[in-house]
């Protein structure tokens, strides 16, 4: 009897922990849908710099290797600015260049167009609001795809703009966007200077970082190696290629 008594206790008190966790556990079942309500937080001095600027400045121009987390950092702050109101959309653009290859003719709207230049884009957003949330906001505009080539003569209040992979623009299409920025608006520009894949005498972002380095409300951040936040490999690998 004595037994079966301790192996009853046993039972109910196993069965009791499965309720507790069951009942009681709020860990989410689905980290990535969730993920959005995360704060980022930097890994390295740069990537502090970079949020700072961000938060505190109209224009901030990061530039860096890959795998420092620029783009990512920035779409994180365009998340967090409409979540919280202070802007009422996110404007995404990216020059359509391919690495050395061509890929012909794509078909589809524009969206499915820009779909393969903008993977890294749509990624950053996924793991920020959730597939669905994602596919609502670009249904009702709150997110908004802007080609280069289409973003000539707006002025884009309330907004955070976001221009990635700069270093594929020309000093023109560069000075162009630049000039987009509207009031109540944050743009961050980001790329890198040394993996253009337009000739490097065409590509504009250096020359435009370096004229707005120490100019009122812009923030120019470096980043280097050292933030890279990718496998180990990739920052020892950037040193030496």
């Amino acid at each position: 009897m004595a037994k079966r008594a301790a192996r009853r206790a046993k039972l109910h008190a196993i069965d009791g922990a499965r309720i507790h966790n069951v009942v009681f556990d709020h860990t989410p079942a689905n980290d990535r849908d969730q993920s959005y309500i995360k704060k980022v937080r930097p890994r390295s001095d740069n990537q502090r710099l970079l949020m700072e600027a961000i938060d505190s400045k109209p224009l901030t121009v990061a530039l860096g290797p890959a795998g420092t987390g620029k783009t990512y950092l920035a779409i994180a702050a365009a998340v967090e600015a409409l979540e919280s109101g202070t802007v009422s959309r996110i404007v995404l653009s990216r020059p359509a260049v391919e690495a050395g290859e061509n890929l012909g003719f794509l078909p589809g709207d524009m969206r499915e167009k820009l779909d393969p230049y903008l993977r890294p884009l749509w990624d950053a957003l996924n793991d920020r609001l959730g597939a669905k949330r994602l596919a609502q906001n670009l249904d009702d505009g709150t997110i908004e795809i802007a080609p280069v080539a289409f973003m000539r003569g707006r002025t884009l209040n309330n907004a955070f703009v976001l221009i990635d992979e700069a270093q594929n623009c020309t000093y023109g299409q560069l000075k162009m966007l630049l000039t987009r920025l509207g009031w109540h608006s944050t743009m961050v520009m980001t790329g890198d200077p040394d993996q253009t894949d337009l000739l490097p005498e065409l590509s504009g972002l250096a020359s435009i970082a370096t004229k707005l380095d120490g100019l009122e409300d812009v923030s120019v951040v470096r980043l280097t190696q050292g933030d890279v936040v990718r496998h180990p490999l990739v920052g020892r690998m950037l040193s030496v290629l």
